[in-house]
């Protein structure tokens, strides 16, 4: 009785030594999961430089404004004498309607790639001529008007651009007047007569960029029509479309805003308000963000070691093999390594093929590995299939958004109670074997 008393002491003691040196372990591990951590983001890092760089040659991402009226007026006197002050008066359309199609494709820069676009614009719409306040004297100087329209990046436009008003077709200039609604963009001069109080536009513009397009309410009524052939939209900013249709041959979306949506008036002088603060557009996503699927496979890096040394603990327990500490070194080792394997060919294949290579090729290597050791099928089948359903567990927790967080704590809470359930069903076995 004494010397069984002893083996059972001697087996939980030596079930504790091994559980403390492999919870070292893993805390050792977790430096070589850094450093794949550090590779995936410099990785991505350097995607990011390859789409910035496409955009250098290309056309960065467009914001569209306007147009906007601009007419320079004289009121009211200086501080100094009695010279007038000359003001810009920066007046809205009174509806702006925006028709465009978008043309997608993807650049390559080795295995690095960008979504680029060029699209046509029509830009349709109607001013109104404000009646200004009333100070000591308020001149409207006709000839300096012009209309202005903003652009991100003026390397985007494609050809000739011009405004058509009341039978005159006005050609674009390049840059902006002035700096107080947007920085780059092109300018139409206008002469304006005093009769004029409605002034009828259209522009129709082709325009490149890189990744995604925006637009700004300007008109009183804004409607905006989009439509493209890509098929993974996002739709981002201050304003989500009122209708929207996606499918795998493309996307149609429609805008519609008015100018109470907006904080900024119809028409007012200088620099007091920034419309471009108040985009809304579209984001030409990649499908297949496998830079971010593979950061945050990674994070559960420490579950797949922790749940794979359980199980190996698990399979001596029920056999009559034991493995030593280096056993489960080498397979930790092929672990951290499917997170490097899965980085590598997601940049080549996609994430869920590279996945599926990935934990199919780990888990044959640690079959094959732990075979011979304990030759025999049960353990190495325990071992295996727990492996099978953490990949399979965590691949569903990837593909999730919402609910990710809440299917990970549950699966959690049930590998706990099944881990539970079996340890104490070992424990009964072994109390058994020794009462008898």
């Amino acid at each position: 009785m004494k010397i069984e008393i002893e083996n059972n002491w001697k087996s939980q003691y030596s079930v504790a030594i091994k559980m403390l040196l492999l919870g070292v372990m893993g805390i050792f591990l977790l430096v070589p999961l850094e450093l794949i951590k550090s590779v995936i983001r410099e990785r991505q890092n350097n995607s990011d430089a390859v789409k910035k760089e496409i955009a250098l040659q290309w056309a960065s991402e467009q914001t569209i404004i306007g147009p906007v009226l601009n007419i320079p007026v004289l009121a009211g006197k200086s501080a100094t004498g009695n010279e007038p002050v000359k003001n810009v008066y920066h007046i809205m359309p009174e509806n702006l309607a925006i028709v465009g199609l978008v043309n997608t494709e993807k650049r390559h820069r080795g295995i690095y790639k960008a979504v680029v676009y060029t699209t046509d614009i029509t830009l349709k719409g109607e001013f109104t001529i404000p009646e200004f306040p009333s100070e000591d004297k308020t001149q409207l100087i006709g000839n300096e008007a012009y209309f202005s329209l903003g652009l991100t990046d003026n390397r985007g436009v494609k050809g000739s651009v011009s405004l058509k008003t009341n039978n005159e077709d006005i050609e674009a200039v390049p840059g902006v007047r002035d700096n107080d609604l947007f920085s780059t963009g092109i300018t139409f001069p206008k002469i304006l007569s005093g009769s004029e109080k409605k002034i009828p536009f259209e522009i129709k513009l082709s325009v490149s960029g890189t990744g995604e397009i925006n637009f700004v309410p300007t008109g009183k009524l804004t409607d905006v029509k989009i439509s493209s052939s890509w098929n993974s939209p996002g739709f981002k900013g201050n304003f989500l479309p009122a209708e929207r249709t996606i499918s795998n041959s493309g996307f149609t979306a429609h805008w519609v805003v008015t100018n109470l949506n907006r904080n900024f008036p119809q028409f007012w002088s200088g620099y007091s308000y920034k419309p471009a603060s108040e985009t809304f557009g579209i984001e030409f996503i990649l499908q297949v963000d496998h830079y971010l699927k593979t950061m945050r496979s990674a994070k559960y890096g420490i579950l797949f070691i922790a749940l794979t040394f359980l199980s190996m603990m698990f399979a001596e327990m029920t056999s009559k093999k034991r493995f030593n500490i280096f056993h489960y070194l080498l397979t930790s080792l092929a672990l951290v390594l499917f997170f490097s394997l899965l980085n590598a060919l997601s940049e080549h294949t996609g994430f869920n093929l590279a996945y599926l290579i990935s934990s199919v090729s780990v888990i044959a290597l640690i079959s094959s590995f732990l075979k011979p050791i304990v030759s025999e099928w049960r353990p190495v089948i325990l071992i295996s299939g727990s492996l099978i359903f953490l990949y399979a567990f965590i691949f569903v927790l990837l593909s999730l958004n919402d609910y990710a967080y809440l299917a990970g704590n549950i699966g959690l809470f049930v590998l706990l109670a099944i881990t539970m359930a079996f340890s104490v069903r070992l424990n009964s076995k072994e109390n058994e074997l020794y009462s008898n």
